[in-house]
């Protein structure tokens, strides 16, 4: 009698489990504008979601403490003149979160640690380049203040958040509406899914099309991509029975998949969250009550289902914590906010493990809040692969750290010399500097502030003299 090998797998066991509760974030009026974004996004210190707002757009930001029922009267984040589409937090700055709308502009903020009085009405900057919507923003996952937008101009454009400058435009890549953006893990291309049914792997420094992939699932409907640790591309589509569908893909030869299975039938589009340390994808379509979740091997048949987290209620959309907001003393390898019609509920994604200890082979060292390449760099053609943390002690989100953003002179048409940095001098490496410069700025900071003193010391003398004039 044959026995059926089990495939062995540390995360064949994984089990989701919605938190009690308690723990949801009550009475928030999420957003029904109708558009294929997640309408949440999460860091380990906020949570952020896009919500209704009248003559305008607004998202409510919350610290991931503030659970239970939320104050009617709650801040919001307002400045869009329409509605808000696309949240994406920094993954460098805690604090910084951009936002994108039917507008036709991306604003970015800078969001407080302490619970704000009033509405935040000032952005830090607001980035003006697209024509029309735009539906998708995503960080540059290594160097500093990059941020890319894509439109309903079908234009992606690339930004330095630090000097509010265009790096990069795409405008003749995409014929028609773009679906999906997603950067690989160094941040060297892209993989892009379009109206047009075609999947592009983008250079978007030379700005060519490296490679494509026509009708890589044969529906109209939207198809998703995102890279894999591997360096394939996992796709999600419609076939042409509008059956749901997933793919994997390896770019050195799109001419047939790596694999293609079939899922269900639905219209729902399948947002994909994958999580590079474990090879997990997350499926989470919107309209569904279920998340569905694969690993992603070298062995055939290389996308293996694992199991389904099953829920009565329908989502309308899903944050995903980055990797060191997670609670490592409990083994929960992803963490999941959902979004109900009044509320966001996490979902916490767990390996059953009998020891206390730190499970080593759950956590390997994970993509920390320290950019690797300044703006510059990355735009000359450097790379680099994210800085590493480990997560054995657990993770402690840095103090509040201030996005500066010093705007270039656009009426100074002079030639630069040197490559523009979005910093300061004074944060510029020390290699840069020569002595007589460094002894400058001294001096000069030297003078600025003994001004300041002086000035301090009039207005002194001035309130000592009104208090005299008063007695």
């Amino acid at each position: 009698m044959s026995r059926r090998v089990v495939r062995q797998s540390k995360f064949r066991h994984v089990f989701g489990q919605a938190a009690k509760a308690d723990q949801a974030y009550e009475d928030i009026r999420v957003s029904k504008v109708t558009w294929d974004s997640s309408f949440c996004a999460v860091n380990p210190k906020f949570l952020a979601i896009i919500v209704e707002a009248g003559g305008g757009g607004a998202f409510i930001v919350l610290p991931l403490a503030k659970t239970g029922r939320v104050d009617k009267n709650y801040p919001l984040v307002t400045g869009h003149t329409a509605p808000v589409l696309d949240i994406d937090w920094c993954p460098h700055n805690d604090n910084v979160i951009a936002s994108a709308s039917d507008d036709t502009t991306i604003m970015v903020w800078q969001i407080p640690d302490y619970t704000p009085v009033r509405n935040i009405t000032e952005p830090i900057i607001t980035l003006e380049g697209h024509s029309k919507r735009v539906g998708i923003l995503s960080w540059h996952p290594t160097a500093r203040n990059v941020l890319l937008s894509a439109g309903g101009d079908n234009v992606i454009i690339i930004w330095n958040v630090g000097t509010g400058e265009v790096l990069l435009s795409l405008d003749d890549m995409h014929p028609d509406v773009i679906h999906s953006v997603c950067w690989n893990s160094n941040g060297s291309l892209l993989a892009t899914t379009c109206k047009d049914k075609t999947l592009r792997i983008i250079d978007p420094r030379k700005g060519q099309v490296v490679a494509e992939r026509f009708a890589a699932h044969e529906g109209m409907r939207p198809m998703r991509a995102v890279f894999t640790r591997q360096g394939h591309i996992f796709t999600t589509g419609f076939t042409r029975m509008s059956q749901r569908e997933l793919g994997l893909w390896d770019p050195n030869n799109f001419e047939e998949p790596v694999a293609l299975q079939e899922m269900d039938t639905s219209n729902g589009v399948l947002l994909p969250f994958y999580d590079p340390d474990s090879s997990i994808v997350y499926l989470c379509g919107k309209g569904d009550s279920s998340i569905r979740y694969f690993e992603i091997t070298d062995e055939p048949p290389f996308v293996h289902y694992l199991n389904t987290f099953s829920s009565k209620e329908p989502q309308r959309g899903m944050g995903f914590m980055p990797k060191r907001g997670l609670d490592v003393s409990k083994c929960e390898i992803a963490r999941f906010y959902k979004l109900h019609e009044r509320k966001c509920e996490p979902i916490v994604m767990t390996v059953p493990r009998k020891s206390d200890l730190f499970q080593d082979d759950l956590y390997p060292d994970t993509p920390g809040p320290e950019p690797a390449l300044e703006a510059d760099e990355w735009l000359s053609g450097q790379d680099a692969e994210p800085v590493l943390i480990s997560l054995r002690d657990g993770y402690v989100p840095p103090k509040h750290r201030e996005l500066r953003v010093t705007k270039r002179n656009i009426l100074d048409v002079r030639p630069s010399t040197s490559p523009r940095r979005s910093q300061s001098a004074s944060d510029a490496p020390l290699a840069q500097h020569t002595l007589e410069t460094l002894l400058e700025e001294i001096k000069s900071l030297r003078e600025r502030v003994q001004a300041q003193e002086q000035r301090i010391t009039a207005l002194e003398n001035m309130l000592c003299e009104l208090v005299d004039g008063t007695d």
